[in-house]
């Protein structure tokens, strides 16, 4: 009887992949045997960049030479909506790589960069864009490669006198920042930072790990410290410069949640709390889908603003494609010296 049902279950799942194989429009199917083309002249290094200033920034320096004039338009390949992206294929310093926009926010960078895994062969991923800036020893126009990063929007969001859950890693309590100091309760009470839950194919199936800190890939870390001290722009353009010469900084802290942070309060909080040097909205998710999948990833983040340290309109309106540019020509030259 047992034989019977899995050959009924066999004979039944075989039926689906076939009737499902038949309902494929045949746009989908050159799709799927173009990356099967690509993949032959593979492996390739993966590029991640956000939004359109950042694409900019890198296309400009014309780094990417395109190999065959490959131009694939990747939209809605498999049945489970994987999101339209442009995949550019070329070579950058000599080197074969395949770079696509993921889209702004932690959604979109972790299902870019999973589709990116999984329909091309890579070898790891360069993550790269703006970012803002919460320490006061950087400055606008520098380049941060954190060492490691966190996911700072898990929040247990707890009434005024809740209590804290014991595996919380920092408190945000709203009442401290009552202006005046103690004139009555702030009905917002306080929020608790919570860990991530790690998935990773080294670990065992359907089981996570507690995770805060994200660490990026040890052997590339240390190959951007050789980075340090190259030549970073300064001017947006001729009549508008920063004050000092940027640099590039290797090994800080990094923060990411669907936040973006333009408030001076919050921004001191991040970093007094988690020596946290950078915040963006991508990069933690980056970071997790490449460890997870086993593959080697570094972020390279430009700083176009102080976080709500301006009065008026933030600073990455004028200075986004400047911090661009620097980003763009660090992961240029990183590229240049992978081995």
């Amino acid at each position: 009887m047992a034989a019977k049902q899995f050959v009924a279950v066999l004979f039944l799942t075989l039926v689906l992949i076939f009737a499902n194989a038949s309902a494929i429009p045949s746009n989908r199917i050159k799709y799927l045997n173009i990356i099967k083309e690509v993949n032959k002249k593979g492996p390739y290094l993966g590029l991640v960049t956000v939004y359109p200033p950042e694409e900019k920034a890198f296309s400009q320096l014309r780094p990417l030479s395109l190999m065959g004039s490959i131009l694939l338009w990747i939209s809605q390949i498999f049945r489970l909506g994987v999101a339209g992206r442009r995949f550019r294929i070329g070579k950058v310093q000599g080197k074969k790589v395949i770079y696509v926009r993921c889209g702004v926010g932690m959604v979109n960078a972790a299902s870019a960069t999973q589709q990116m895994l999984d329909m091309f062969d890579i070898t790891g991923i360069v993550h790269f864009g703006n970012a803002g800036n919460v320490n006061n020893s950087m400055s606008i126009g520098d380049v941060s490669i954190p060492k490691q990063f966190a996911h700072t929007g898990i929040w247990d969001w707890l009434n005024p006198n809740g209590t804290l859950p014991t595996n919380d890693i920092a408190e945000l309590d709203f009442g401290s920042y009552n202006e005046p100091t103690g004139d009555g309760m702030n009905l917002l009470g306080k929020i608790g930072y919570s860990y991530e839950q790690f998935f990773s194919e080294l670990g065992k199936p359907n089981t996570a790990v507690p995770l805060f800190w994200a660490q990026i890939s040890e052997q590339w870390l240390q190959l951007a410290v050789g980075l340090e001290g190259m030549e970073l722009e300064k001017c947006v353009n001729s009549s508008v410069c920063l004050p000092q010469k940027p640099k590039l900084v290797v090994g800080l802290k990094g923060s990411t949640a669907n936040i973006f942070v333009d408030n001076a309060a919050y921004r001191d909080f991040l970093y007094r709390t988690f020596a946290v040097s950078s915040v963006d909205m991508e990069s933690f998710a980056v970071v997790m889908t490449s460890l997870s999948n086993g593959y080697p990833v570094i972020v390279i983040r430009g700083l176009s603003d102080l976080a709500g340290g301006q009065a008026g309109q933030n600073a990455i309106q004028t200075f986004g494609p400047l911090a661009a540019r620097n980003a763009a020509q660090v992961v240029v030259k990183f590229i240049g010296d992978l081995s």
